[in-house]
């Protein structure tokens, strides 16, 4: 699905973008074609679906996580490759979404 989206040929110089454009069109996908139609009868839930996609919610906390990779870390793929250094920048991220949650709470109910 990657290939066929080509986002790194969009964004060459991004990788937050890149990403984020596969990861969109695959829920797109996924929710409109397979929850939407399929699973629910077309009734409704793709209005559920598509903030999920729409927002840029996810764009910051992806934009988090890179920035505190640089610099933490050094840059992308300049990490050493352990689980103490996954569980490190997993913890930070996931930690910077609690606290988003935390001081917006509607952010939850955006994805």
């Amino acid at each position: 699905f990657a290939d066929m989206v080509q986002s790194d040929r969009k964004y060459p110089n991004d990788p937050i973008g890149a990403s984020l454009e596969i990861a969109a069109a695959g829920t797109m996908l996924f929710d409109q074609i397979w929850l939407g139609s399929y699973m629910s009868g077309g009734v409704g839930f793709t209005q559920y679906a598509t903030a999920a996609y729409t927002d840029n919610i996810l764009d910051d906390y992806t934009s988090y996580g890179v920035d505190y990779i640089k610099k933490k870390h050094g840059g992308i793929g300049k990490a050493k490759a352990t689980q103490e250094i996954i569980n490190d920048i997993a913890t930070e991220v996931n930690l910077y979404g609690m606290e988003q949650y935390e001081e917006y709470p509607t952010a939850l109910e955006s994805h």
